[in-house]
């Protein structure tokens, strides 16, 4: 492997999240100390699911199959419908396991900033789901920042009239947190959304 090759991997490698250059480094030179069983293997997995994963027609998910695994799946429940920013968020939703019904993933969220309007999320795909008239309950999983907000209000105007019930993730204080380390917005969040006891 010449320099250049060498730096080239240093260089992509750096350009993946939670990676910087002295990480990639490491990186790069773990790879390099294991090519037989880490490299090569790794080249090889990163070429086949390059060629065989896809985004999911219906939700946006990613899988091998079309529709996704989760989209396939009949146990779940048709009438509820979880909106979420990205991939990341579906399968960290999933993982818990406490939502059983479908997902759609819009691509990111609302920023005027960005250059990012609603032509560029899969928000038409959204309403043209909720028109099918299977959904009865669209429940808005995007973040708790300025973006995530305004893409949910947009997304609750959107869906007025729809004849859907539209909720949101509950925010504010999370299991096993101290009062006196969370930032002012979240404890402000947990007061506005408190319930009875």
């Amino acid at each position: 492997m010449a320099v250049d090759d060498l730096q080239r991997l240093i260089e992509l490698l750096a350009r993946l999240p939670g990676l910087g250059p002295r990480s990639a480094r490491r990186v790069a030179l773990a790879l390099l100390k294991r090519k037989d069983v880490l490299m090569l293997p790794l080249a090889r997995a990163l070429e086949e699911t390059a060629l065989r994963v896809h985004p999911c027609s219906i939700c946006g998910n990613l899988d091998t199959a079309e529709p996704c695994a989760i989209c396939r799946d009949a146990a779940r429940d048709d009438s509820q419908l979880c909106v979420v920013e990205d991939i990341s968020d579906l399968w960290a939703l999933d993982r818990a396991g406490g939502f059983r019904g479908r997902y759609h993933v819009l691509g990111g969220t609302l920023s005027a900033l960005d250059g990012v309007g609603p032509e560029e999320l899969r928000i038409d795909q959204l309403l043209r789901r909720v028109a099918e008239g299977q959904v009865k309950e669209v429940v808005i999983a995007t973040g708790a920042t300025v973006a995530g907000e305004t893409t949910a209000h947009y997304l609750t105007d959107r869906l007025a009239g729809s004849g859907v019930q539209v909720s949101r993730l509950a925010q504010g204080v999370p299991i096993g947190g101290d009062l006196d380390y969370l930032d002012d917005g979240t404890l402000n969040a947990a007061l506005k959304a408190r319930r009875p006891y």
